[in-house]
């Protein structure tokens, strides 16, 4: 096999909940009741009632098919009527602006969007959402997820490129995993993906595992360096 994929690397020192100078509390695995402090302020950029006990979603995203919103506008009706909010930031296609503009109209307490891209608002999206969807078509690599997994924003992806290879589903009986996975492009299996990170969402013993399961992890660039010098002494040795 002549081929082989690395992932990109996370910068640390930009993107950490324990130093990040965008966000108003910081925290790490250690002290993740902090974070909540995060979400009340997110919450209230966005003009929605704060609720401790639903979880609030966040995309960091394009407006555009190949992001999933496609999926997304399918179910997004059912979605709002389930006891959570979303969150929305990013630009993208005029329909679809146009889209989530006038539902936001029609569920003001469950969804905020902002249609344009923020630095500062993303690195609060990332600290204060409880969880982070990303139902692309395809994702030849993906950041966000790996930014979500440092500050214990729980990703909810479909199984597609580097989400593949950074998301493993969660397992219960195991304790093992990061996120939910769901592998057809179809809304009900995005749907029954959300679905089940509410349902444990439910048990705050549970999510902390998953939390922490996923700020444990090391996407970094020094992991990623270490995967480039092991293909560099594959090469060598032939």
């Amino acid at each position: 096999n002549i081929f082989t994929g690395i992932i990109n690397g996370i910068d640390y020192s930009v993107w950490n909940p324990v130093i990040d100078a965008y966000i108003p509390a910081n925290y790490s695995h250690n002290n993740l009741s902090v974070k909540l402090e995060n979400k009340k302020l997110l919450v209230k950029r966005f003009n929605l009632p704060y609720k401790e006990n639903i979880p609030v979603i966040g995309m960091i995203s394009r407006l555009v098919d190949q992001k999933g919103f496609d999926l997304l506008e399918e179910i997004i009706e059912h979605l709002l009527k389930m006891d959570l909010q979303l969150i929305i930031l990013g630009s993208g296609a005029s329909k679809y602006h146009k889209i989530f503009t006038k539902i936001s109209k029609k569920y003001p307490d469950n969804i905020g969007i902002r249609l344009k891209f923020d630095e500062k608002l993303a690195h609060l999206i990332e600290a204060g959402s409880d969880m982070f969807l990303m139902p692309s078509k395809y994702e030849p690599c993906g950041l966000n997820q790996m930014f979500s997994l440092k500050y214990g924003t729980v990703p909810v992806v479909r199984k597609t490129g580097g989400l593949a290879d950074t998301i493993t589903e969660f397992d219960p009986e195991s304790g093992e995993g990061n996120g939910f996975v769901f592998e057809k492009y179809a809304s009900e299996q995005l749907l029954d993906a959300i679905k089940r990170a509410v349902k444990l969402y439910g048990n705050p013993r549970i999510w902390k595992k998953i939390m922490k399961n996923g700020m444990k992890q090391d996407f970094s660039w020094k992991a990623s360096a270490k995967q480039y010098y092991k293909v560099y002494e594959k090469i060598l040795k032939r």
